[in-house]
């Protein structure tokens, strides 16, 4: 294979006009061309007149004469993930391996496994994708929370109801292969390949159902609505589980793919003292603007076209204030809505969340001021849990006791005025919303933060600080405030034997992405250490 790197093209373009500039730049006819694949797509929107910008693989005849022809060009790195190379484990395990939690980590972590013949068992606390969205939709027309089947928990993940966004810092081979899986499994085949691929929840929803039917084929149990409530460990070392069923489950090695707001599960190990420490995360509000306006200050006169042939526009904005902290946005979702993600009770949590056409009014994301372990000084580890429970909690006393949200106008919040009205900008938050001073509902440095920051990000996409902008609050589960230690080289947990922290519960990924690759690299360490069980 042979790898064009920059291949521009105008923006409205066919793929006969691209295959023709293949053969202009490798300088061959059409009968030399095998194939070619787009490997990478994104767009170059810095000059006058816009164009998309194409990485392409492409299989030729006599490739080392062509490429001796001209120096310019380079082979094709293999980009594949190689299964484990190393033999299985010498120490056979007596019983499967377990998985708690089934999403993104959990679920590649159980695909692994499944392929090398483990049959992992994974315990669910949520319920089964078809039911979870019932439950998620009666919470968000108004009926009381399921404290087991919501937003956070179930068949997924977070992740499910959110965007689906693929995009990750993380440069991993594995990212590949999860990819690669997600589109054999119903994903759109432009995730591939798109510079900041999304696949939204109305298509990752029978997207993860397609993929726990073939891990059963291939030899996985899965249970859903079962939480793991003990463990019990001999000499710190894992031998069996406790379940919520009340049935007790052997086990030497088990995965915690938990997800970042499993606190109960949390707070279960804390209390078998295995090791974790506090980390940073962030904590602040969802801001909504109108998606026109989002494409109009990204896409500029070209608005039309590149809306077309990209979609609604994005943005990602940073700044940093006085004091040196940050303030930023995260997981913005184009022509989407803000959605109810509490799951405990009496609490209001938002989240953001779009399909895969985006194409509601609103944009919407993450305003997030970090948080540090010095932002409450404690000698409890598990302290930033409190420190998010108390601003959940006051949300849902400022939304008057009920599944409703905090909400003001950017323009009243950066005023200090009393809200009284909302403007252009209607809340799209599920299930409704109460006009009032969400100032009152964050600690004051968080606050000044925000005041001082929206100045700052409004210079950087116009009209981000427009007095009709709404915020609702609040957003408090971008990350968990715990990371559970593991061994940099075994990824087992320092104290305990048989433990396998893992993904962003865990404290050691951030989105689908870097959590799935995660799932990944666990389930290869525990294939180096562990042989598959005989007594199958």
């Amino acid at each position: 294979m042979i790898r064009l790197s920059q291949v521009k093209m105008p923006l409205k373009h066919k793929q006969t006009e691209i295959e023709g500039q293949i053969l202009k730049q490798l300088r061959i006819s059409p009968e030399d061309l095998i194939h070619w694949e787009i490997k990478k797509e994104s767009l170059d929107a810095r000059k006058s007149a816009p164009f998309v910008v194409y990485t392409i693989d492409c299989e030729v005849k006599n490739e080392k004469n062509i490429i001796a022809k001209n120096n310019t060009l380079q082979t094709a790195p293999n980009e594949d993930y190689v299964f484990p190379q190393t033999l299985p484990g010498m120490n056979p395990l007596a019983n499967r391996p377990v998985i708690i939690g089934f999403g993104p980590a959990g679920m590649f972590a159980a695909w692994l496994l499944s392929e090398m013949g483990y049959q992992p068992i994974v315990f669910e606390r949520g319920a089964e994708v078809d039911q979870r969205t019932i439950d998620i939709e009666s919470y968000w027309n108004g009926k009381p929370l399921n404290l087991e089947s919501n937003v956070q928990f179930g068949e997924g993940g977070a992740g499910t109801f959110s965007d689906g966004k693929l995009t990750t810092r993380i440069k991993d081979p594995r990212a590949k292969t999860v990819l690669d899986i997600f589109v054999q499994k119903g994903a759109p085949k432009e995730i591939k390949y798109r510079n900041k691929p999304h696949i939204g929840t109305d298509i990752l929803k029978p997207t993860v159902k397609k993929m726990r039917q073939d891990l059963i084929q291939k030899g996985a149990t899965i249970h859903f609505n079962t939480k793991v409530e003990k463990l019990f460990f001999k000499d710190e070392k894992l031998q069996s589980l406790v379940l919520s069923t009340g049935e007790i489950i052997d086990a030497e090695v088990a995965i915690l793919a938990i997800g970042h707001s499993a606190r109960d599960t949390v707070e279960m190990l804390h209390e078998n003292q295995i090791k974790m420490s506090p980390k940073p995360f962030a904590i602040g509000v969802r801001i909504e603007h109108p998606q026109k306006l989002v494409n109009t200050s990204q896409y500029s006169s070209y608005e039309n076209e590149l809306s077309e042939r990209f979609g609604a526009a994005e943005y990602h904005l940073t700044t940093e204030t006085s004091s040196g902290r940050s303030v930023y946005t995260f997981c913005m979702c184009p022509g989407g809505f803000v959605v109810g993600a509490a799951s405990e009770a009496d609490t209001i949590v938002t989240n953001g969340m779009s399909e895969h056409a985006r194409n509601q009014t609103n944009a919407n994301s993450a305003l997030l001021v970090s948080v540090t372990p010095g932002d409450f000084p404690s000698e409890d580890v598990l302290a930033g849990f409190a420190f998010q429970r108390e601003i959940e909690r006051k949300a849902f006393e400022m939304g008057n006791h009920s599944n409703k949200a905090p909400v003001m106008t950017v323009g009243a919040f950066l005023n200090d005025e009393k809200p009284n009205v909302i403007g252009s900008v209607k809340p799209s938050y599920q299930p409704g919303y109460e006009l009032t001073d969400i100032s009152k509902g964050l600690p004051q440095i968080l606050i000044e933060a925000m005041r001082e920051a929206l100045p700052k990000l409004d210079r950087k996409l116009k009209g981000f600080a427009m007095d009709d902008a709404v915020m609702t609050g609040f957003e408090t589960r971008t990350s968990s405030p715990v990371r559970i230690v593991r061994d940099q080289e075994s990824l087992m947990s320092i104290s305990h034997e048989g433990i396998y922290p893992c993904g962003e519960g865990a404290g050691y990924a951030g989105g689908i992405m870097s959590s799935a690759c995660d799932g990944l690299r666990v389930a290869e360490k525990i294939i180096e250490a562990w042989a598959p069980r005989t007594n199958k």
